[in-house]
């Protein structure tokens, strides 16, 4: 096998033939997939190899320091050619790694041959094509989680137990000093954590990306703008906690934490920096200077490392082990983005020309990866990862709709009366004909009073049991926030309720599984959606006259989304979902629509920190659809448009305001002077027209379905970085 080695004596790099390691009890033998080059430890060590033995001795005063102690021990000719022996002999490079299990020792039981790990260790996760991991230094990487990703766990442990030292809690404000790649996951972690984050380094381009993965703020360090940032975001208190991220043989790091310190805040040296404090400033302030050694506990110690000797979780929470399983588990949730750091992906066979381009400033990287030979054929990389669409099934109980009579009103209650409900939806209903606002429910007692005065409904309540227990209600509208719409749906369709629920339908494939079964269980399936835009008057007399389609079609749709205003119940992806999550589904039902069939794959990216993506979809016959969700964009530019091309002819939307077909005719529709219709009114319309008849919903549930699937299947993809399968289940 191939491995990577230095001579240190010479500064040599080469890519060497070794043997294959055996594979010893109490660990696995791993195939490297990807292998990260630490831009700082790694390279640090690649130039002091090229020093001279007079540069070594200042690089390194501690072995100097060893060395004085073997000369007074063992004399000078002993301890010279110790010295010269250990110099002139290949040393390892890498210390973090993701890869396949191809062998499994005595004593291991948690993976098996095939599984995909993370490795840690610079003696254990080499830059190498086979390793031997010991158990305590590997972890299975989550479902879905791509390897690339997964080859930053032992740099992400690094910048964790960093984090974990400094305590930090919410509401506090931090000072990351170095955003370098462990400064910049110590700015996610953070941010994830509820800290606002201020970023110093002195490099502009590495300020502007720790500002959109996070960072309040950033700024070069002798800047009075970090200043100011700090003054403002603290009161003029100074920050909770340093992490000193930073290397060099500078002594600003530690003099900056003294001066933007809060009075007895910490500081904790994460990176290899100069300490010489500054006792004066540190005494009155009585700074708390902590250091956090690598990975967390279990570092350097051998009985933890090579014997696999855990400690126990009641005594120590946060071990190397768990604490890579830890960030593993964040990335693959998506609560840090690694794909932003990634400068550039080196074949294994590049190394030593990318050592040598790293070390001579050709290559300006945050993170850079190997990726090894096996990698393009690895069976989980090529694998693409997939998103169940369930089978609708309806073999429960079956309920009979209601017919109303003619003169008979078809009785609503509303779930959630925010902006959207008093909007677009309530002023279609209020006063009209065959149409009674039985009751309204909120969660706050006011603004259930507030609908029910402004819109003439019966009663206001907070109690939602009382609605689903009323026989007289006909349809129950779920519009609240997203995390509720799937049980408040199941529970409606439990009660025998025609249900109208507000986008997204699902956040999860375990939340839209289980309004599936409660069709099942209940036999109702009267079910909408509020995909409006496929009701769209302008949109459905374009589609009319483009005529039936024979041939493929290509459709690209941009959403000029735009920023959202600071607050907004939007941005709380923690428990609303991403905001694509939330209002994706409008543009897919759209495509789905247009094209008369599903989605079969979606592959997905974005820009760094999710905020603009790029959305291939894959239809039956051929079609695809390209869907541009932007959010830097002009306000001043239309937020729609769309374009259909398909057998010589295109279909173009202007944002609801003008359409148009281009084919051996042109047709044009006038420009609409009124508000931009998108379909709420028509929507609502065949809603209740299924709930008075009794006939079918106006989109059918296993569209419903899909279009949502394929919603869920964007953020699994943006997590893999592959395309995403969309299955059918059985």
């Amino acid at each position: 096998m191939k491995q990577v080695v230095q001579n240190y004596k010479s500064g040599e790099l080469a890519l060497l033939d070794v043997p294959v390691p055996g594979c010893k009890p109490n660990g696995v033998l791993v195939r490297s997939a990807y292998s990260l080059i630490s831009t700082g430890t790694e390279l640090m060590k690649v130039s002091e190899a090229g020093m001279s033995m007079l540069g070594k001795a200042r690089s390194r005063p501690d072995q100097v320091a060893k060395v004085m102690q073997s000369v007074a021990t063992n004399g000078m000719s002993a301890t010279y050619r110790k010295v010269i022996n250990q110099l002139d002999s290949y040393t390892p490079l890498g210390y973090s790694l993701c890869g396949v299990v191809e062998q499994v020792g005595a004593g291991i039981d948690d993976v098996a041959v095939g599984d995909l790990v993370a490795c840690a260790g610079n003696e254990h996760a080499l830059h190498a094509e086979l390793n031997w991991v010991p158990k305590n230094l590997y972890t299975p990487v989550p479902d879905g989680l791509a390897p690339r990703h997964a080859a930053f766990g032992t740099v992400g442990s690094i910048a964790l137990q960093g984090v974990r030292r400094g305590e930090p809690q919410l509401g506090d404000v931090a000072l990351v000093i170095g955003l370098g790649l462990i400064g910049q996951l110590v700015v996610q972690l953070l941010a994830a954590s509820g800290v606002r984050v201020i970023g110093v380094d002195p490099d502009p381009v590495r300020c502007e990306l720790a500002a959109r993965l996070g960072a309040a703020a950033c700024g070069d360090p002798g800047s009075a703008a970090v200043e100011s940032s700090v003054a403002e975001l603290t009161d003029g208190h100074g920050v909770d906690q340093v992490y000193l991220a930073a290397g060099g043989g500078s002594n600003q790091p530690v003099e900056l934490a003294a001066r933007l310190s809060r009075d007895r805040g910490r500081v904790v040296d994460i990176g290899k920096c100069r300490l010489d404090l500054p006792w004066n400033a540190y005494y009155e302030k009585e700074l708390d200077v902590r250091f956090s050694r690598s990975y967390g506990p279990g570092r350097y110690d051998p009985e933890y490392e090579l014997e696999g000797r855990d400690y126990p979780i009641g005594y120590v929470r946060w071990t190397e082990r768990r604490n890579l399983a830890c960030f593993l588990d964040l990335l693959a949730r998506g609560r840090v983005d690694t794909d932003p750091l990634i400068s550039h992906i080196a074949d294994f066979d590049d190394a030593v020309k990318t050592y040598q381009r790293l070390k001579d400033g050709e290559l300006k990287a945050v993170a850079v990866l190997f990726r090894y030979p096996d990698a393009a054929e690895h069976p989980i990389e090529a694998e693409a990862p997939a998103v169940a669409v369930p089978t609708v099934r309806r073999s429960g109980g079956a309920s009979t709709p209601t017919t109303r009579s003619v003169t008979s009103p078809v009785r609503l209650a509303f779930v959630g009366a925010g902006n959207y409900a008093t909007s677009m939806l309530l002023p279609h209903l209020a006063q009209r004909d065959g149409v009674e606002l039985s009751t309204v429910v909120t969660t706050t007692a006011l603004s259930a009073v507030n609908a029910k005065r402004k819109f003439g409904f019966a009663e206001a309540t907070t109690e939602l049991d009382a609605v689903l227990e009323d026989p007289s209600v006909d349809a129950v509208f779920v519009v609240t926030r997203h995390n509720s719409h799937a049980e408040l749906t199941r529970r409606a369709l439990l009660a025998g309720k025609a249900v109208f629920v507000e986008k997204p339908l699902a956040l999860t494939e375990d939340e839209l599984a289980g309004v599936l079964a409660a069709v099942e269980e209940s036999g109702n399936d009267r079910l909408q959606v509020g995909f409006n835009r496929r009701f769209a008057p302008l949109l459905r007399q374009a589609r009319k006259r483009f005529g039936t389609r024979s041939g493929p079609a290509n459709v690209r749709y941009l959403v000029n989304a735009g920023r959202l205003q600071h607050g907004s119940w939007y941005l709380q992806q923690g428990s609303q979902g991403s905001r694509f999550a939330g209002e994706g589904g409008h543009f897919i039902d759209t495509v789905s629509w247009l094209l008369g069939a599903d989605p079969t794959s979606v592959y997905a990216v974005a820009t760094p920190g999710n905020e603009d993506l790029q959305i291939v979809l894959r239809y039956p016959g051929g079609s695809t659809a390209t869907l541009s969700y932007v959010t830097t964009g002009s306000p001043g530019f239309p937020k729609e448009t769309l374009d259909l091309i398909a057998d010589g002819k295109v279909l173009r939307l202007d944002d609801f305001v003008r359409a148009s077909v281009h084919g051996r005719k042109r047709w044009s529709s006038p420009r609409l002077s009124n508000a931009r219709d998108k379909g709420q009114r028509a929507e609502l319309d065949a809603f209740l027209e299924a709930v008075r008849t009794g006939g079918p919903m106006p989109v059918p549930l296993e569209s419903l379905v899909a279009t949502t699937a394929a919603t869920l299947a964007v953020q699994t993809g943006l997590v893999s970085g592959a395309p995403v399968t969309l299955t059918r289940t059985r």
